[in-house]
């Protein structure tokens, strides 16, 4: 191997030192090599997830049931030398153990990822309840200042009760069948003023 070259920098005071050569921080680095094997957690998560699901069903207790009876009548009938597992059945124990073993981390992991999906869909259900609250405010408020706004606009009674008013006035000052208004009176106070 070559020894690692140095690079050698003149100081202030004008001596020499050794210094390792600058690196980028401008560049990523070399990514470093792993010595043990890598694997996408969420394609784990997924294959957990359809093992848990089938060992959720009723398919799988019927097959694990029909293993199950094959196993002893096999061991029980079968000639001596063709037995694998006698009446204590102690391989069969192992082998129920070890798929035991091996389901409830499964189908523990399953439901981890379940309760973090129904968190999310949960927290997105409340922020959209929230927009709906918000709008649904919003929009009485809008509702409550168009009646107000409503309020003050002539209706067509309003506007029909302030004609049959003017209608009276005007009968009121009819003299000799001509309108006469206060200020045409000869008897009023603004006879002068015109």
């Amino acid at each position: 191997m070559a020894p690692e070259r140095e690079t050698r920098e003149r100081t202030a005071s004008g001596a020499t030192a050794a210094t390792r050569p600058r690196t980028r921080l401008d560049q990523p680095k070399q990514p470093r090599r792993r010595l043990l094997p890598e694997w996408d957690p969420e394609a784990f998560g997924r294959l957990s997830e359809r093992i848990a699901r089938f060992l959720g069903t009723g398919r799988f207790i019927v097959w694990m049931t029909v293993v199950i009876i094959l196993w002893v009548v096999w061991n029980v009938s079968a000639p001596g030398g063709l037995r694998f597992d006698n009446y204590p059945f102690i391989f069969l124990t192992l082998m129920l153990s070890l798929q035991a073993s091996y389901a409830a981390p499964l189908i523990l992991l399953a439901q981890n990822r379940q309760a973090d999906r129904d968190r999310v869909n949960l927290e997105q259900d409340r922020k959209q309840n929230e927009r709906s609250i918000a709008d649904t405010e919003y929009l009485t408020r809008e509702i409550a200042s168009l009646r107000v706004g409503l309020g003050e606009v002539a209706t067509r009674d309003w506007i029909r009760s302030e004609l049959q008013d003017l209608i009276k006035e005007l009968d009121e000052h009819r003299v000799d069948g001509h309108v006469v208004f206060p200020a045409e009176r000869s008897h009023g106070r603004d006879v002068d003023d015109r």
